[in-house]
């Protein structure tokens, strides 16, 4: 048996006119996409396989399958034939299901080592979500144990956790687009305000386990929104998709894309309004993408991005168990407003040293604010008094850069993928809290001087400093077997200057007490994370893995300097650590079943939740703190059947099923807090099954989907019954049965859809600030319609 890895290379060419032909997918069929060929027809992947069945596919051409046996490095040209007719959209995707069901990241791309690691890909472009909504219920419905607070229906935010991370503003992920952070502050605040429009979108990566060792130190891992690529053929392609949808909803996406020469670009548009499914729950937003490419050479490429997202949104606040009971699409909040200003950007330059060492450099940056306006209190069923309401302005100002260096060697006879990187990230962000005015409209301005007496005002600065440096090492003891082991070194300096002011009122508003308190804190830290990963292949059809990494999560300023009428906050919190492991098998059998099934552990130590805590003087309060250790053992599984194949179904048709089953069982293992030890961890449902089966029928497609949920608790302590302001108490168990059809005919598609077709009541959110605090309902049965137009 050979050892190491192997190149392929070569140039594709079409058989008619002998012209190179780019954007041909290379699949291996065991294991899925392995590169696609550039604008000069070349091709180039790396493979530890001794013998491969490759694919080359584009719509426009034969499919062309081969069998290579290797044993050195090799070079194979390719020349296909092209369509003599066109093929429909569902002979396409019959075409491509042919090759894979589910992609995976293979172990090495650009300058990034997934050898080991659990990773789902999900293919925007096959999704039959509903995408003009981002509706993440379907676009991660097999990301296996996904938990995903919905009640957001035009996917203005994205919250999705899982494994027992607090799904808000997916704030326990690494979040990033085309490679480059996205959220506020990557430690001081890591909560992510802005979503692509699902629309732009090619592919979404989610990496779990050992992922902390390349993209930062949080339990979840990452996930990272790729953008669809500049038409590499055509010098100019506009797309347009307009929706109509239930509840006043429209959406406008208009994207122009081309290649001309040594240039590529690709940008779009994108519009939403809607009124929403309660009332006080209008919404308008307007983002702008363009990424614009220029090939300097053959080695190095320079790309800028550019994205701007604003939106305003009408908050209908959140209502306690009892109102929710009731109707539980109701509203007392007619003054609550949320406004987003987000402005990213970002410039990357890649080259190639020589034909085994890469280079990226990744420089970003970010430019962001987010308003919040309202009336808040405990008792969320109170109605509003109509004074003076509060208001919360964040405004952000980051920029980093990350370099990579790949190389791939040979050490003792056998070859080996070596990756050192750095990031450095500064952010210089503030917060201030006041009152705003006592009007209706969204004025964010503070009113200090009208009412000068209000007793929740603060305003801070948080200066963040972070360092890192993080490498990986693929280590190919055989053909079929690697070690990779990895390090991420972290110096962080986090910062706070300001100050809050507690003021008490008698009840006609006369001051009885006023006190300023000064609040800078330093917090500086450094510390070593260490994971490794290990592969086994023993046949083509089966891949064994496994890792364990170290994790660590910063306590956010959020955490210690927002008054919140909801929950008090422990002065003692302190930042969590623990870590995560990995082991599973996936694989595709003879394009029968594509299936990924896994165990794992996530252990926290000093885990930051909710208890209910009782005061002398005979109150109880929800507090904000260091619950204890916690763990969480699950198994996770994806199986996707090719039915058509079974069935043996003509290429006009295809057909699809697929079960994605997460079984977690979580459990606090230790703590200082009375009546915690053996509970189980907030956010984590028992069960989490979504399932469904995909038809098509020439240029006609049809998807079911069911969801399921069972209950979860919300704090630590396991409280059942809920507290007067709502945040605290039980999701309930809740599942949910989706619709979609699509039909394309030559340069249109249209796309329709029922979403919650039971028209299921259920929630999926007690928010502890806004859009709360309180339960937040989830949309009631809703429809539909697209119409794209490709020119």
């Amino acid at each position: 048996m050979s050892y190491g890895q192997y190149k392929v290379s070569g140039y594709i060419t079409d058989a008619n006119t002998n012209s190179i032909i780019p954007s041909i997918e290379v699949f291996d069929k065991a294991s899925g996409l392995l590169t696609v060929s550039d604008d000069k027809g070349y091709y180039e992947f790396t493979t530890q396989k001794s013998k491969l069945s490759l694919v080359f596919y584009n719509s426009l051409y034969e499919l062309a399958e081969y069998e290579l046996e290797l044993s050195q490095d090799r070079t194979f040209n390719v020349i296909l034939n092209p369509l003599e007719e066109q093929l429909s959209e569902v002979v396409i995707n019959a075409r491509r299901a042919k090759v894979f069901e589910l992609k995976r990241l293979t172990d090495v791309e650009e300058t990034a080592i997934y050898a080991g690691k659990k990773t789902e890909v999900v293919l925007v472009d096959q999704s039959m979500a509903n995408l003009a909504t981002n509706n993440s219920r379907q676009l991660y419905s097999r990301v296996a144990g996904v938990n995903i607070y919905q009640n957001d229906d035009a996917g203005l935010q994205l919250n999705i956790g899982g494994r027992g991370l607090d799904p808000n503003r997916t704030a326990n992920f690494n979040t990033r687009q085309n490679g480059y952070d996205i959220s506020a502050d990557v430690l001081g605040y890591p909560e992510s305000y802005y979503s692509p429009a699902a629309e732009g979108l090619k592919e979404i990566q989610v990496i779990r386990g050992a992922a902390s060792l390349q993209y930062g130190t949080q339990f979840g891992g990452l996930i990272n929104f790729k953008m669809k690529d500049p038409n590499p053929n055509l010098p100019i392609e506009l797309i347009t998709r307009n929706t109509l949808g239930s509840f006043g909803l429209y959406t406008n996406f208009t994207s122009l894309s081309g290649t001309k020469d040594k240039w590529s670009y690709y940008t779009y548009f994108n519009y939403k309004k809607g009124d929403g499914f309660r009332p006080n729950s209008e919404f308008e937003s307007k983002n702008v993408f363009a990424h614009v490419g220029y090939q300097l050479n053959d080695k190095t490429k320079l790309s800028a991005e550019f994205t701007h997202l604003y939106y305003l949104a009408q908050q209908g606040g959140g209502l306690t168990d009892a109102q929710f009971e009731e109707d539980p699409f109701q509203s007392n909040r007619a003054r609550n407003w949320f406004r987003v200003n987000w402005l990213l950007y970002n410039f990357k330059l890649a080259h190639q040293f020589s034909e085994n060492t890469n280079f990226t450099l990744n420089v970003f940056g970010l430019n962001a604010s987010r308003d919040a306006l309202g009336f808040r209190t405990n008792r969320v069923d109170q109605i509003d008094p109509e004074t003076e309401r509060d208001l919360i302005k964040g405004d952000f100002r980051n920029y980093g850069a990350e370099a990579r260096i790949l190389s791939k060697y040979e050490l003792f006879g056998k070859k080996a993928t070596f990756l050192i990187g750095s990031k450095f990230y500064s952010a210089n962000n503030s917060e201030r809290q006041g009152p705003g005015s006592d009007g209706f409209g969204p004025d964010f301005s503070f009113q200090n001087d009208q009412f000068p007496n209000y007793p929740d005002q603060s305003e801070f600065d948080f200066p963040n400093l972070n360092a890192a440096v993080f490498g990986e090492n693929i280590f190919y003891l055989a053909d079929n077997f690697s070690i990779t082991p990895g390090f991420r070194f972290e110096y962080i300096k986090t910062e706070s200057d300001g100050f809050f002011k507690r003021i008490n009122t008698d009840a006609a508003g006369n001051v009885i007490f006023e006190e300023i308190v000064e609040d800078d804190r330093s917090f500086e830290r450094n510390f070593l994370l260490l994971g490794v990963g290990l592969s086994y292949k023993p046949w083509e059809s089966l891949e064994i893995y496994g890792n364990i990494s170290q994790n660590y999560r910063s306590v956010t300023f959020t955490d210690i300097n927002i008054n919140n009428p909801a929950f008090a906050v422990n002065p003692n919190i302190t930042d969590e650590t623990g870590f995560t492991a990995d082991i599973g098998f996936r694989g595709n059998y003879k394009n029968y079943v594509s299936y990924d099934v896994g165990l794992f552990g996530v252990f926290y130590n000093d885990r930051i939740g909710f208890i209910q805590k009782g005061l002398d003087d005979g109150r109880v309060i929800s507090e904000r703190g260091n619950v204890g250790d916690a763990r969480m053992l699950g198994l996770e599984s994806l199986i996707d059947i090719n039915l058509k194949k079974l069935t043996n179904l003509n290429n006009d048709f295809s057909l699809n099923y697929f079960l994605n089953t997460a079984i977690i069982h979580s459990e606090y293992t230790s703590s200082l807090q009375s009546g915690v030890v053996g509970n189980s961890v907030e956010f984590v449902p028992d069960l989490n099954i979504k399932t469904g089966l995909r038809f098509g029928y020439k240029n006609l497609q049809a998807n079911v989907q069911y969801t399921y949920l069972s209950e979860q608790f919300t704090d630590a302590t396991n409280s059942v019954d809920a507290n007067i302001s709502g945040v605290i108490g039980e999701i309930p168990q809740y599942d949910i049965l989706d619709v979609a059809l699509s039909y394309t005919y030559k340069r249109f598609r249209l796309e329709t859809g029922i979403n919650n077709l039971l028209d299921q009541s259920y929630f999926t959110r007690r928010a502890t600030g806004y859009p709360g605090p309180g339960i937040i309902p989830s949309a009631p049965r809703n429809w539909y319609t697209t119409l794209q137009i490709k020119l």
